[in-house]
């Protein structure tokens, strides 16, 4: 049996398969080296995930997570992986997750829209292109973290019509001292920012809350995607919470600059499950 782990910001979706068939599933919190420190990685993995595989004799693990571009992060979950499961042990980026999962080993363009948001041209075998994604202070554009900076910092400079300003404070039960302290005081901003962005969704029907969605997909497509050869010849995929619930609104951005998008999933682990088989 092998255990594939899919990792992003928040959560880690952890599968123990058995020639591609899905035997058990564990989900825990985000494991992103880049972010955490070993400490604070390896108590998650101790605590949440080792109890609920116990059962299952592991021969292999394949890691895909956000943070693991570096051969020097990919080292870090490995090591600590390798503390707990002495098996053989490959760690590669989400990214590379992506391609895999939604390209399998055909050429295409693959996505992710979740937490963050990354994109990369994959020939089949290996990523060739990526623009860098940036993190949400600089890029990661159409990514909840994105969209939920977007709409904290519209209400909160009265850039939105008083009864979504209202109704966003009152969802949540914030205050803008709230805010400012998760933002620049409490650790992960970045996923306290996506979890604000699901009011998105919920009100995707008002005009100034699509604009806001719409407008920042068409960035994601114009600085990113649009920069890869053959963008506008090249199956283009997505997989990711963001990219799934936001999909009317994302192929439409995606239809305005004349790209047309082939699968959008909200989980790389099918794919993935595929791709090992």
């Amino acid at each position: 049996m092998i255990l594939i782990a899919d990792s992003g910001s928040t959560k880690t979706e952890w599968c123990v398969a058995d020639k591609g068939i899905p035997v058990k599933r564990v989900f825990t919190e985000g494991m992103n080296p880049y972010f955490q420190t070993p400490g604070e990685i390896k108590p998650e993995v101790e605590a949440s995930l080792l109890p609920a595989i116990c059962d299952f004799h592991i021969d292999a693990v394949w890691f895909y997570g956000a943070g693991c571009a570096s051969q020097e992060k990919k080292q870090i979950i490995a090591d600590i992986l390798y503390s707990f499961l002495p098996v053989p042990i490959q760690v590669y980026s989400d990214l590379t997750g992506a391609a895999h999962a939604l390209c399998q080993r055909h050429p295409g363009i693959a996505c992710i829209l979740g937490t963050g948001s990354n994109s990369c041209l994959y020939d089949g075998e290996a990523i060739v292109a990526n623009v860098p994604p940036l993190g949400y202070i600089l890029g990661d554009e159409g990514s909840g973290a994105v969209l939920g900076k977007l709409l904290a910092g519209n209400c909160l400079k009265n850039q939105l019509p008083g009864h979504l300003i209202d109704r966003f404070m009152s969802r949540y039960e914030l205050t803008a001292a709230d805010i400012m302290e998760h933002v620049y005081r409490q650790p992960f901003p970045n996923r306290y920012l996506a979890t604000l962005s699901r009011f998105m969704i919920e009100n995707i029907g008002e005009p100034e809350i699509h604009n806001i969605v719409y407008q920042s997909f068409r960035d994601f497509f114009v600085r990113n995607v649009m920069q890869y050869d053959g963008f506008d010849t090249c199956p283009v995929h997505f997989t990711g919470s963001i990219a799934f619930y936001y999909q009317s609104t994302l192929r439409e951005a995606a239809r305005s600059l004349s790209i047309n998008i082939q699968r959008i999933e909200q989980s790389p682990m099918p794919g993935l499950l595929k791709y090992h088989s």
